[in-house]
């Protein structure tokens, strides 16, 4: 598979993974061999980041339409989500508040779709 696809299934920013994981294929096996037993770079971007916008979105509890509503276009450390979480900015309060009613409205058409 593309280096992208395998950085999306491991949840890793593609940009900060070494240069050999960025431009050669990756196996199902080597795949699964990163997931086993994940080396020295793979848990440090997994813990300090950075990370990918959906990763940081999930963190921050926005999706990631919200990141770029807010201003966020780069992608964060785990130090930088975690101050945005210590003291959120308006646009993050905002973000969330859309975030868990479109979450919750979600819920009820699919609650009101299966009851049908």
């Amino acid at each position: 598979m593309k280096p992208t696809t395998a950085a999306a299934k491991l949840g890793i920013y593609l940009p900060a993974a070494p240069e050999e994981f960025q431009s050669s294929p990756i196996s199902r096996e080597d795949l699964d061999a990163l997931r086993a037993d994940p080396p020295a770079w793979l848990v440090e971007l997994r813990r300090g980041g950075p990370f990918p916008k959906d990763v940081t979105a999930a963190k921050l509890g926005v999706s990631r339409s919200g990141l770029v509503r807010g201003g966020i276009t780069e992608a964060l450390t785990a130090d930088q989500i975690g101050e945005l979480i210590t003291d959120p900015p308006a646009w993050l309060v905002r973000e969330r508040e859309i975030h868990r009613d479109v979450i919750a409205e979600n819920a009820r058409l699919k609650a009101a779709t299966d009851n049908h």
